[in-house]
């Protein structure tokens, strides 16, 4: 297949990586040239510009920031213009239906040029591992048509089509949005228990003996327990981003946002204390200054002895 694949960040370089190492016939555009070095030494081709790599091209994917960029690089950048009749845009970006639908009204609709919204799951690390979660929104003849593009980036039992265009981006607006609320809500719980005496380690095996298991106390949270790692492969920037995009959303929708506003601004609170670049989970880090202490497990492959494991 004859891809163009435009932004080579924490997690599209590994996708791009993927799809040359799959054999497919791979150009490539970033605004830092430097970035597709390790694509070039792999046979990719470059591209000066988002419409040179679109030229020609059966699948354009796009892995970009924000929405605006994803409009900037598809309308002001003339790749979607440059896209020949026939082919798939597949937008893998964290973007919202409206930008995708401006895209499509301008440029795309009536040229015969399709379109796949199809974000992902899974961090840097799914990325280099070829084992991104995938959530397509698009028609069953797209999905079908990118499935075996997409199974080379992605883990082919998680690649989900979730709906028509649009329903990816929604999907994926929501899974960060939980997420992140996941984050904040733990936080505050781990701040109270151990504020109040309560051993770490037990308070999370009780937590997880209990009906508030959730993966995230289980899998997520122990980066930050066993290496204070807050995940800084997704910065504060991005997630402050996701998590305005998903309120905005919910507020054009109709749909109450009280709780989601309230974990957008402890979010926006965290990043302009620990920085743009800061990692996800760094609210963590502000009820650790709450609690007195970081949340940190001495061993945390022993669960404590004297944890209640009975829910």
């Amino acid at each position: 297949m004859r891809i163009g694949f435009i932004g080579l960040g924490n997690m599209g370089r590994h996708m791009a990586r993927h799809l040359i190492h799959a054999g497919h016939l791979v150009t490539v555009h970033d605004t830092r040239p430097e970035a597709a070095a390790e694509h070039l030494a792999l046979g990719a081709r470059w591209a000066d510009s988002p419409a040179t790599c679109a030229e020609g091209a059966e699948f354009l994917i796009t892995m970009l920031p924000t929405p605006r960029i994803v409009e900037d690089v598809l309308l002001r950048g003339g790749a979607a213009e440059a896209l020949p009749p026939g082919a798939l845009w597949i937008d893998m970006s964290t973007s919202t239906p409206a930008a995708a639908d401006r895209v499509a009204a301008e440029a795309l609709d009536g040229r015969g040029v399709r379109r796949l919204d199809a974000p992902v799951s899974g961090m840097a690390r799914g990325a280099e591992a070829g084992a991104l979660q995938i959530f397509a929104g698009g028609t069953d003849d797209d999905f079908r048509i990118a499935l075996p593009v997409l199974e080379a980036m992605g883990d082919p039992d998680r690649i989900l089509h979730v709906g028509p265009p649009g329903a990816g981006y929604t999907v994926k607006l929501m899974l960060n949005l939980l997420w992140f609320s996941h984050v904040v809500a733990t936080s505050e719980v781990l701040a109270m228990g151990v504020k109040a005496g309560v051993d770490l380690g037990t308070l999370r095996s009780s937590l997880l003996a209990s009906p508030a298991a959730s993966s995230f106390v289980e899998k997520d949270l122990m980066s930050i327990l066993a290496d204070g790692d807050y995940d800084d492969s997704f910065a504060m920037a991005l997630a402050c981003k996701d998590l305005g995009l998903a309120v905005d959303l919910g507020r054009d929708l109709g749909v109450s946002t009280e709780l989601s506003a309230l974990v957008e601004q402890i979010y926006r609170r965290s990043k302009a204390h620990h920085g743009e670049l800061a990692g996800e989970m760094s609210p963590v880090r502000l009820y650790e200054a709450l609690a007195g202490q970081e949340f940190r497990l001495p061993d945390p492959t022993i669960a404590p002895a004297d944890a209640t494991l009975a829910v």
